[in-house]
C-alpha cells in the first residue's frame, strides 16, 4: 500500500454514520459550542495517541502491531487482551455495518428482504478483502473518496448559504452563525458536553488503522508519519467543518430529530433528490467502514496466530499474500455479530456494543503507554533518539498528555448513566481476557512438562 492508501483507509474507518446520520442527536445534547468544543478535544487526544503510534510503527513495521506492542513492552497477557479486545471492535462494527447496508437498501428496493441486500454487502466486501491487499486498498480509496467529496461538497455549499450566496428556505436574509450562540454557549449545562466528548472518542476511533496497516505499507517511514498529520486535519475539517454549516443553518433543537442532518441542509437549500443522494452516500460509508473493519480484524487474527496466541495456521498466507483462514476466521465473527443483532439484540448484540465502544480506549491507552517503554529501552540499550526515524514530538510531554487523557476518558465513563453498563462490561471482559490467557498459558505448561516426563521416562527405558 502507498501513503494515499494509508490516509483513505483511516478515513475510511472513522468517517460513517455517525457523522451522517447521529451527529444530529449529538448537537441536541450538547448544543452547537458544546458539540465543536468536545469535537475539538476528542481530535486532540487522537491526534496525541497518533503521534505515539507513528514512532512505534515506524522502528516496528508490523502487521496487526497493537497486540505485539503490549505483548513486547507491558506482558504477554496484555498483549492477547489487546488483540481480543480490537478484533472485537471492528467484529460488532462488522455485523453493525452488515445490518446498515441492508435498511439502506429498502429506500430503493422496499419490497426485497432486507437479508439479502446485507449478504450482498458482505460478498462484496469478502471479495475485496480476497483477492488482494492492492485491491482492498484501491476499493477502499474509491469508496472513502465518494465520502470525502459529500463532506467537501456540503462544507462548500453550506458556507455559500450561511453567508447568503446561495438561498436557504426559512430565512430572508444570510443566516451566519446566529445559530451557534442563539441561545448560549451551553444551552443544556456542560455535563452534556463531557458525555459527548466521550461519544466523540469512539466517533475517532479507526484512525489507529495506520498502525494495523504499516507492516503491508510501501515505505513505512515516510509513509505513515504523513499519514497520520494529513489524516489528523482531515478529520477535524470534516467532523468540525460539517457541524459548524449544520449548527449554522438548522437551529439546535431541530437537529437529528427525524433525519440526517446532511439531508435537512441539502433540502432546504432546494438540491434535488438530496435524499437519495445522501443514501447512495452513507451506503458508501457503510461499505468503507465494512472493508476496513474486515481487514483490521483480519489482520489481527493473523497476527494472533503468527505469534502463536492462537493456532499458527491463521498465519499462512496464499501466493497473492491474503491470510485466507484468518479472513475466514474475521468474517464469521462478523456473521455472528450480525446474527445476534438480529436474534438477540437485546441481550448479546447489547453487550458486544458496549465491550466495542470502550475496547478502542483500551487499545490507545495501551499504544501511548507502549511507547513510552520503548523510548525508555531504546535509550537503556544505548541508542539515542536521532537513531529513530520518526520521533514522537514533545517526549515525554506528549506521550503521557496521551495516556492520561485516555485513562480518564476510560475512567470517567462512570458519570455517564447511559454508557455506565459499557464500563462495568467492560472491566469485566478485560478479566475474562486475562483469565483465559493465564489459563491457556498453564494448560501449554503442564502438557509441555507432561511431555518432558514422557520423553524421560522413554530415555530410561531405552537404557
Amino acid at each position: 500500500m502507498e501513503s494515499r492508501h494509508l490516509q483513505m483507509i483511516s478515513l475510511g474507518g472513522v468517517i460513517g454514520t455517525g457523522l451522517f446520520l447521529s451527529s444530529g442527536y449529538t448537537i441536541q445534547q450538547a448544543g452547537p459550542i458544546g458539540t465543536i468544543l468536545a469535537y475539538g478535544i476528542g481530535a486532540l487526544i487522537v491526534y496525541l495517541v497518533m503521534l505515539t503510534l507513528g514512532e512505534l510503527s515506524v522502528a516496528m513495521p508490523v502487521t496487526g502491531s497493537f497486540h505485539v506492542y503490549a505483548e513486547r513492552f507491558i506482558g504477554p497477557g496484555t498483549g492477547f487482551v489487546i488483540a481480543i479486545q480490537y478484533w472485537l471492535t471492528w467484529t460488532v462494527a462488522l455485523g453493525s455495518e452488515f445490518t446498515a447496508a441492508g435498511l439502506l437498501m429498502q429506500r430503493w428496493f422496499p419490497h426485497t428482504p432486507t437479508w439479502i441486500w446485507s449478504a450482498a454487502c458482505i460478498m462484496l466486501i469478502f471479495t475485496a478483502n480476497a483477492l488482494s491487499v492492492r485491491f482492498f486498498a484501491e476499493a477502499e480509496f474509491v469508496f472513502a473518496s465518494i465520502k470525502v467529496f459529500a463532506i467537501c461538497a456540503f462544507i462548500a455549499i453550506g458556507m455559500l448559504a450561511i453567508v447568503g450566496i446561495i438561498p436557504i428556505a426559512g430565512y430572508e436574509h444570510a443566516p451566519m452563525f446566529d445559530n451557534l450562540i442563539k441561545d448560549g454557549a451551553f444551552p443544556n449545562g456542560f455535563m452534556p458536553v463531557f458525555a459527548t466528548i466521550l461519544t466523540v472518542n469512539f466517533a475517532f476511533s479507526g484512525t489507529e488503522l495506520i498502525g494495523v496497516t504499516a507492516g503491508e505499507t510501501r515505505d513505512p517511514e515516510t509513509a505513515v508519519p504523513k499519514a497520520i498529520h494529513t489524516t489528523l486535519w482531515r478529520l477535524v475539517l470534516f467532523f468540525i467543518g460539517s457541524i459548524v454549516v449544520m449548527c449554522a443553518l438548522i437551529p439546535w433543537r431541530q437537529a437529528g430529530v427525524g433525519e440526517s442532518p446532511f439531508v435537512l441542509v441539502f433540502n432546504s437549500i432546494g438540491i434535488p433528490y438530496a435524499a437519495d443522494i445522501m443514501n447512495f452516500v452513507v451506503l458508501t460509508a457503510v461499505l468503507s467502514a465494512s472493508n476496513s473493519g474486515l481487514y483490521a480484524s483480519t489482520r489481527m487474527v493473523w497476527s494472533m496466530g503468527h505469534e502463536g496466541m492462537i493456532p499458527r495456521w491463521f498465519a499462512k498466507t496464499n501466493r497473492r499474500g491474503v491470510p485466507m483462514l484468518a479472513l475466514c476466521a474475521a468474517m464469521a465473527g462478523g456473521l455472528l455479530a450480525l446474527l445476534s443483532s438480529v436474534i438477540a439484540a437485546s441481550t448479546v448484540y447489547l453487550v458486544l456494543v458496549a465491550l466495542s465502544g470502550l475496547s478502542a480506549v483500551v487499545v490507545w491507552i495501551a499504544i501511548a503507554y507502549c511507547q513510552i517503554v520503548f523510548r525508555r529501552r531504546w535509550l537503556a540499550a544505548g541508542h539515542t533518539t536521532d537513531e529513530l526515524k520518526y520521533r514522537t514530538p514533545g517526549y515525554p510531554y506528549v506521550s503521557w498528555a496521551a495516556f492520561i487523557l485516555c485513562t480518564a476518558s476510560f475512567v470517567l465513563v462512570i458519570f455517564d448513566k447511559e454508557q455506565r453498563f459499557a464500563l462495568v462490561a467492560e472491566i469485566v471482559f478485560i478479566v475474562i481476557c486475562y483469565a483465559i490467557y493465564y489459563v491457556q498459558a498453564w494448560w501449554r505448561r503442564q502438557r509441555l512438562a507432561r511431555s518432558s516426563a514422557d520423553v524421560r521416562e522413554d530415555f530410561a527405558d531405552n537404557m
